[in-house]
């Protein structure tokens, strides 16, 4: 049972999954279901008056036969001369013998009679034709019969020998004797069969055409929405190649109505994007290769400029303060030059996949440790709390490229954060080790978060404190050559979170051990 229970609800599963999927099951199965609705409602309303119809024309000719009927019993129980209530009866079922006989021949009806009436509580006796019992007599109509004068009828059932039901309409009256003056209760018993029947074939063949017609609007709907659809989904397989990078795709275009027009549309907007996607990565390349070209160029100089400063930076001493003084500038830009060089450089070899890694073991939680005092972090007066690292977090990395991810994260936060602490944390799981940053300053807003690792991009300038903007960018850079990957998560006035994620031997970074923060109600 529970084997059963499952195959159910995964098959109802897929079928919701291919309802949603489906724009043209959708449009098939409501225009079905609505066509079906539509159709059982006008044909429960058909049927209805027909039944109706045929129901009223019964009983008004029912009611007419029973009345020339009873007419003639009439007519014969006043030329018949009865003495007793015996001789009465005896008379009322001659004649009503002799009355029936056609009709049943016939078989238009049948008749029950019951009396005389009147016995003071006692059951009447009861004389009736064609196996016909007095039960199928509606008692309500037996009651009207009995007290009141006039033609009545009722709708009933009257069992078969099958172990069924036919249709028949009774008319009932009240025959009164004059020679003895006892009242008979006299009972016409009309089959319905024939318009049972009508009914049927009405009913059979209001089915059958509305199955018909159903499976005719499925069919129409079917056929319209594949050629409204067929068009979509090439669009939308056209896209996806797009998408892919198959930048040379385009859509079919047949005829002049609204799906050729978007097509034509959509070809010259893949156009357009084509031709700006060409311009921008022969841009790219054109900086990258500046870039690469300017670092290569200036490092000769620089080397040269490097060393002379060296030579002044030592012999400063025997010079007026002024002079030593501009040596000791000199030292300085010349070494900032010398970083922002070094930084261009490891660009230019990421641009080229140039970039090796110098693997060795390392302990996260060591590396942690030693955030602390971290001299970027003790001149700001900045608290470090280190979490998780009571225990190593061993993965194979490059140190260097991996201290230098991290300088650049406390330095950011040092820098740009204006909060007081900063909280490290360290975790694992099978796959790889994490590593966060957290600090709970002014964060950033959600255009600043996606921009943050762009090259040489800064938030506001107004809260800028010098660097380059390559520092988030290269570390990124050496995040991505481990195979792993650094994330960063802010909220605006409460701080942000760098996550640096690197995969263990044979494992990867896709589940990091740590998630960067996020909004309340955000994946």
């Amino acid at each position: 049972m529970t084997r059963i229970r499952r195959v159910v609800r995964a098959g109802l599963r897929r079928a919701l999954r291919q309802w949603r999927r489906s724009i043209r099951l959708r449009v098939v199965g409501s225009t079905v279901a609505l066509t079906s609705l539509a159709i059982g409602l006008t044909g429960w309303a058909l049927l209805a008056q027909v039944a109706d119809g045929l129901a009223e024309a019964r009983s008004a000719s029912a009611v007419a036969e029973a009345r020339a009927g009873l007419d003639r019993v009439r007519a014969q129980l006043e030329t018949t001369a009865v003495t007793d209530a015996a001789a009465a009866s005896e008379a009322v079922a001659q004649i009503v013998d002799s009355l029936t006989q056609s009709g049943q021949g016939q078989g238009r009806y049948d008749v029950v009679v019951e009396g005389p009436l009147g016995g003071g509580g006692e059951t009447a006796p009861v004389r009736s034709s064609g196996g016909v019992s007095a039960a199928v007599i509606p008692d309500d109509l037996v009651r009207t019969v009995a007290s009141s004068e006039g033609l009545y009828f009722r709708f009933a059932e009257v069992p078969t020998a099958g172990g069924g039901s036919r249709p028949v309409v009774v008319v009932g009256s009240r025959l009164d004797v004059p020679s003895t003056g006892d009242d008979y209760g006299l009972y016409y018993v009309f089959s319905m069969a024939d318009q049972q029947a009508t009914l049927d074939l009405v009913r059979n063949a209001t089915a059958l055409a509305g199955l018909a017609m159903i499976v005719m609007v499925g069919g129409v709907a079917y056929v319209m929405s594949r050629q409204v659809l067929e068009p979509v989904r090439r669009a939308r397989r056209t896209a996806e190649r797009f998408a892919a990078g198959h930048l040379e795709q385009r859509m079919h275009v047949r005829g002049e109505d609204d799906i050729a027009r978007l097509s034509e549309s959509f070809n010259q907007m893949a156009a357009s994007l084509q031709s700006q996607i060409a311009r921008l990565e022969n841009l790219s390349k054109l900086q990258q290769r500046f870039v690469s070209d300017v670092s290569h160029e200036l490092r000769t100089p620089l080397t040269t400029i490097s060393m002379a400063g060296d030579v002044l930076h030592e012999a400063r001493s025997g010079w007026d303060p002024s002079t030593a003084r501009a040596a000791e500038l000199l030292r300085r830009e010349l070494t900032r030059f010398e970083e922002l060089l070094a930084d261009l450089m490891d660009l230019s070899r990421f641009d080229a996949e140039a970039a090796q890694l110098e693997l060795e073991t390392i302990d996260l939680s060591e590396v942690a440790r030693q955030l602390v005092e971290e001299p970027v972090l003790t001149r700001k007066g900045i608290e470090v709390r280190v979490v998780g690292a009571d225990a190593p977090v061993v993965t194979e990395a490059d140190r260097r490229r991996v201290d230098r991810v991290l300088r650049n994260l406390v330095a950011n936060a040092a820098a740009y954060s204006r909060s007081a602490d900063v909280v490290v944390t360290v975790a694992e799981n099978e796959a790889c080790v994490s590593l966060s940053v957290r600090d709970h300053g002014i964060g950033l807003t959600a255009e600043e978060s996606l921009r943050v690792f762009d090259r040489f991009w800064r938030a506001d300038p107004a809260r800028a404190a010098g660097g380059t903007g390559l520092g988030l960018a290269i570390a990124r850079g050496d995040a991505r050559l481990h195979g792993g990957e650094l994330q960063v998560g802010s909220i605006a006035g409460r701080g942000t979170d760098f996550v640096l994620t690197l995969p263990k031997p044979g494992g990867d970074a896709s589940r990091p051990a740590l998630q960067p923060l996020r909004e309340a109600g955000d994946a």
